[in-house]
């Protein structure tokens, strides 16, 4: 029997060190013109404005948590936490996430409010703040572009960005129609709509960030075609018990029984070619594979079906 731990210490640093100074730039700009929004909103008595503010104010925090995760994500392993601290960074994904949802909760509750009880909106000052927002947004958008696929964290920001051009585009909209309808109504309908749009942007961040939490299979990856690449190498009998999951943004991991055709096979040169397909075909690089000579632990194991197909003689 033979057990060995493969561990791929490059993390892309420089590609995290990349996306972190972006997001540095990115949260100055937000802090600068969730100011100017709030001011304006209250100013020009805009709903839309005064949401998107609320909205900007939850990209602040969302945004400085990402840049805290990415720290505490980069401490080393300890006794205590022997995979590190990766998932750091999966939880203030999740955390964005439900942030932007309790955001749209209170955008919905005011313009409800508002829809039933009208107050007039300036729709020029509306239109000039909600089309600079559109501008900066832009920018930043176009600063964490590159980055949003190097972790769940960047793309958590980008998510953020994107929803914050939705509501200075959806203020705008309403800035226009009012200066040319005096209809304060589509004020709140706007920020109804924008809202709607910002769940549905954000539902995929959610859902990956929970889909990691729960050990699933990292997106891409079939357990299926895994376990036929197996198959195929020369000296393998079968696998089974293979688990796949997220370690973090950036981390795959994987655990597997593999049991040798043959008792007297090279099992040394066998896992450095497993540990070579598992880092090359499937970008897994951080693996725990335990080579067997018989399947006498398969029948212990709690999962000890080989795969189906396999030519084993049992």
């Amino acid at each position: 029997m033979q057990q060995a731990h493969n561990h791929c210490n490059e993390h892309h640093h420089h590609h995290h060190h990349h996306g972190e100074s972006r997001l540095v730039i990115a949260l100055f700009l937000t802090c600068v013109y969730m100011v100017v929004e709030a001011v304006g909103g209250f100013v020009f008595n805009s709903l839309a404005l005064l949401a998107d503010a609320g909205h900007m104010l939850s990209d602040v925090v969302a945004l400085a948590l990402s840049l805290a995760a990415i720290k505490i994500g980069n401490k080393s392993p300890t006794e205590r936490h022997t995979f590190g601290f990766r998932r750091t960074e999966i939880l203030a994904a999740l955390a964005n996430g439900l942030a932007l949802w309790a955001i749209v909760v209170l955008i919905f509750f005011e313009a409800v409010h508002r829809f039933y009880s009208p107050q007039p909106v300036q729709g020029g000052g509306m239109l000039l703040i909600a089309g600079v927002g559109l501008g900066i947004n832009a920018v930043m958008a176009l600063l964490l572009f590159s980055s949003r696929h190097e972790s769940l964290n960047i793309k958590g920001a980008f998510v953020h960005v994107i929803s914050d051009a939705l509501g200075s585009l959806g203020a705008i909209v309403a800035a226009v129609i009012i200066l040319q309808t005096d209809e304060n109504r589509v004020d709140p309908a706007v920020s109804i709509l924008v809202g709607c749009l910002i769940v549905y942007s954000s539902w995929s961040l959610i859902r990956e960030s929970l889909h990691i939490l729960m050990e699933g299979v990292p997106a891409g990856l079939n357990i299926h075609d895994m376990e036929q690449a197996v198959i195929n190498q020369d000296g393998v009998c079968c696998i089974y018990d293979l688990h796949v999951w997220t370690i973090g943004a950036d981390q795959r991991a994987l655990s597997a029984h593999v049991v040798v055709s043959d008792p007297d096979w090279d099992r040394s040169e066998l896992l450095k070619r497993l540990n070579r397909l598992f880092a090359e075909e499937f970008n897994v690089t951080h693996t725990t594979i335990q080579i067997e000579p018989t399947h006498e632990i398969r029948s212990e194991s709690e999962y000890p079906v080989c795969r189906e197909g396999t030519a084993c003689k049992i």
